[in-house]
């Protein structure tokens, strides 16, 4: 009998967006700013009066963290007084998709628990 050639090799977790994922949902605000960029607010001081608990420090380091990523872009406006808007990349679209997925399987198992 002839041996069998192996067509799989080990596969292992995908480690660098598992650690992007877990950053993300381990700051609890990341998700806030994704649904304030969506209905349309993105400047910095509107999120900060229009959500209840964020203060600015808070939402610098989120904001920072999710640039570091690559999922938001700040977006600087040569004015007096300066503006900065942050806004969604084309990465971060994505990615966000994923994470919309994740909240609906963690229905789908909450429903499947009733």
């Amino acid at each position: 009998m002839k041996s069998q050639e192996k067509i799989f090799s080990r596969k292992s977790a995908p480690v660098r967006s598992a650690r992007m994922v877990e950053t993300i949902y381990g700051c609890k605000w990341s998700l806030t700013v994704y649904q304030l960029l969506a209905s349309g607010i993105n400047r910095p001081g509107a999120m900060v009066s229009s959500t209840e608990g964020l203060t600015t420090k808070v939402l610098n380091e989120c904001l920072k963290r999710n640039i570091k990523f690559g999922i938001l872009e700040r977006v600087s406006y040569n004015e007096v007084p300066p503006r900065v808007e942050y806004k969604v990349t084309p990465f971060g679209t994505k990615f966000i998709r994923i994470l919309d997925e994740l909240e609906n399987l963690q229905n789908e198992i909450e429903d499947e628990g009733e």
